[in-house]
C-alpha cells in the first residue's frame, strides 16, 4: 500500500509540474494482526462454552491499522485479537438494509459510541473467560 501511495504521489507531482519530487516519510509501522491458530482455537472454545453460539463469531480480515500486532510479532508470542460488538443492534439492522454499515462509527473514531450495556459487561467477560483459558489447570 505504502508503495502505491508513493507512486501516485509522484506522479501527481511530475504531472502537476511540481519543482522537486515530494519528500514521503513513513511515521510508523506495525506488523500484521495475525491470530494464532492454536491460540485462537483455545479462546474461541472457551467463548463459545461461556457465551451462546450465536454471540460468538469469526470475522474475516479488517483492513486497519492495529499496533496490537507487534505484541505478538515483538515477543514472539501467541497472541489472539478479537472484537466485542457494541452497535445498537437496531442501527446495525437499519444501516445493513441499507447497504451503510460503512457508516456506523468504529474504534478510533470520534463518533465512535458503543452501547456502555451490555458492551462493557461483554468486553470484561471476554477477558476474564479468554485468561482463564489460559490460567486454569
Amino acid at each position: 500500500m505504502l508503495a502505491a501511495i508513493e507512486r501516485i504521489v509522484k506522479a501527481e507531482a511530475a504531472a502537476s509540474g511540481a519543482p522537486r519530487a515530494p519528500e514521503i516519510t513513513p511515521l510508523d509501522r506495525y506488523p500484521l494482526v495475525v491470530n494464532d491458530p492454536a491460540a485462537s482455537r483455545r479462546v474461541v472454545d472457551a467463548f463459545r462454552r461461556h457465551f451462546s453460539v450465536d454471540r460468538v463469531r469469526q470475522t474475516g480480515p479488517a483492513p486497519a491499522s492495529e499496533d496490537f500486532g507487534s505484541f505478538g510479532a515483538e515477543w514472539h508470542a501467541p497472541s489472539v485479537f478479537w472484537f466485542v460488538g457494541g452497535t445498537d443492534p437496531d442501527r446495525y439492522a437499519k444501516a445493513k438494509e441499507a447497504g451503510r454499515l460503512n457508516e456506523i462509527p468504529t474504534n478510533h473514531s470520534p463518533r465512535f459510541a458503543p452501547v456502555i450495556h451490555p458492551t462493557l459487561q461483554t468486553g470484561v467477560e471476554s477477558l476474564i473467560v479468554a485468561a482463564r483459558a489460559w490460567l486454569a489447570p
